[in-house]
């Protein structure tokens, strides 16, 4: 069941905004892979950073990944089809440069098109045409490339088509999956946030994970997945911003205990597209250990359980019902209290005895007289009092 956990662009907390600063940032949390973010466009004076990346990626094995354009219109007319491609080859090469494992790219608008079988035509074409163009790039036996061991010896590419989080834009979960099942080379990238908001918040328990991996398996036949997590706010179907994971009401926890108890058959890579970035990431690498650590727990259990059945002769299901049955009854025992207890607090103390017969000694003295000065200072002392009482509460009503 492996896991890679990483955040989508340089970490937030990373001194240097470089690529490679944030990988050494990223290692040194404990996190595996990366995505690099070119959703408007690729610079060319970053390819220097991304040379460096793609030499680093490969001696430390770590996973690069890169994203492409958000504003495709690749079901748009030959101009608004051209433009996107134009970006979109600009990504491929940044991806051959920092040896990228996975190539993320949206379809963007219907244009004039309608949803069906037409639209997925035209867009299984375009993205065919991109994995055909990935292995001519990859595979250029022009060039010598020294520097690019990655080149030679690895594997292009693989081109994402990533869901999207709204109803006007080309891609739900259907649309991706039939186009990845008609065109080799490619896999679907599951932005978790938008199959939830498009699904008007469907992404709820740890079965409707299991559903959707397991529509994803029987469609294209896999078990790598390359996922998007984030928190996210949505109306009407429609996503309309990140969040980070706790604000929002689709929650890892139920992710990450199908991960656990369910996904040992996975390959999974999960990039943070919260705003929190590697925060996000790292709060997703805690809840797969805790839901890890209690499956533990109750195998621990379940282990002890049949060993003292086998012992006294009885099964493990009337153990776990007797167990359940204590449980059940332990918070009523919780608050009565022992006879010790009750014997203690009817047994007063030898002060609280003699108290009574000190008392009217002490009451038979005369009081002594306050001078002047003493009686000012009490005054002053109980206005200084009264003051901060009365502060006190007014400050209470503010809030």
């Amino acid at each position: 069941m492996p896991v890679k956990l990483g955040p989508a662009g340089v970490p937030l907390s990373c001194k240097g905004r470089t690529i490679v600063e944030g990988m050494d940032d990223i290692i040194s949390l404990g996190l595996e892979t990366m995505e690099v973010q070119t959703v408007r466009m690729v610079a060319p004076n970053h390819f220097e950073q991304y040379w460096q990346a793609g030499v680093l990626a490969n001696k430390t094995e770590f996973e690069m990944n890169i994203h492409g354009p958000y504003y495709s219109e690749l079901l748009g007319n030959r101009v608004e089809r051209g433009r996107s491609l134009a970006k979109i080859e600009s990504t491929l090469q940044a991806a051959r440069t920092i040896n990228a494992r996975h190539i993320t790219l949206h379809a963007g608008h219907y244009g004039g098109m309608s949803p069906g079988s037409a639209a997925n035509e035209q867009v299984a074409n375009v993205f065919a045409g991109v994995v055909d163009r990935v292995a001519e790039i990859w595979h250029d036996d022009e060039d010598e490339f020294p520097v690019f061991p990655w080149i030679k010896d690895g594997t292009p590419s693989k081109i994402g088509i990533e869901t999207s989080g709204r109803q006007e834009l080309w891609g739900s979960l259907e649309e991706v999956l039939e186009v990845v099942n008609h065109v080799e080379g490619t896999i679907p990238v599951l932005n978790i946030a938008h199959i939830h908001a498009r699904g008007h918040g469907k992404m709820r328990t740890s079965e409707d994970y299991g559903e959707l991996f397991d529509q994803v398996r029987e469609t294209i036949g896999t078990k790598e997945f390359y996922c998007h997590f984030s928190g996210v706010e949505h109306r009407t179907g429609n996503a309309m911003h990140y969040t980070q994971i706790k604000k929002s009401d689709l929650n890892f926890e139920p992710l990450a205990e199908f991960i656990v108890e369910d996904g040992g058959w996975l390959d999974i890579t999960l990039i943070s597209d919260s705003p929190l970035l590697e925060h996000d990431a790292m709060y997703m690498l805690q809840s797969i250990e805790k839901s890890r650590h209690r499956q533990l727990e109750r195998k621990a259990r379940e282990n002890r359980r049949r060993a003292l059945a086998a012992q006294t002769g009885t099964t493990p299901a009337a153990l776990a019902a007797k167990e359940a049955q204590q449980a059940a009854l332990r918070p009523d025992a919780q608050p009565s209290a022992t006879p010790a207890e009750t014997a203690t607090e009817e047994k007063p103390a030898p002060e609280q005895e003699a108290a009574p017969e000190e008392a009217p000694a002490k009451e038979e003295k005369p009081a002594k007289k306050e001078t002047k000065k003493a009686s000012k200072a009490k005054a002053k002392a109980e206005e200084k009092n009264d003051d901060v009482f009365d502060f006190e509460e007014e400050d209470d009503d503010l809030f």
